[in-house]
């Protein structure tokens, strides 16, 4: 599958952050991999935390991931550690 913005919502925005929320039938490995939120590049910003539940279809989990790359036209993130 592939990133659809219909399963991203803002959980919170203060200060110029913002809290996500994601949900996607995919596994960590694709929502990974370089180009899988570029279609968010305008709403993703570098330092925003996105909480996703991964493989909700298969073996669900849940983790936190930073907005670490966006450079106008392709988003990069990174899973916290």
């Amino acid at each position: 599958m592939s990133f659809s913005s219909s399963n991203l919502s803002v959980l919170a925005y203060a200060n110029n952050f913002t809290l996500w929320h994601y949900t996607t039938v995919d596994d960590a490995t694709a929502i990974e991999t370089s180009g899988y939120f570029d279609n968010a590049v305008d709403m993703l910003r570098v330092n925003d935390l996105m909480i996703i539940n991964i493989d909700t279809d298969g073996t669900p989990a849940t983790d936190f991931y930073i907005v670490t790359g966006n450079d106008g036209s392709s988003v990069t993130v990174t899973a916290y550690a």
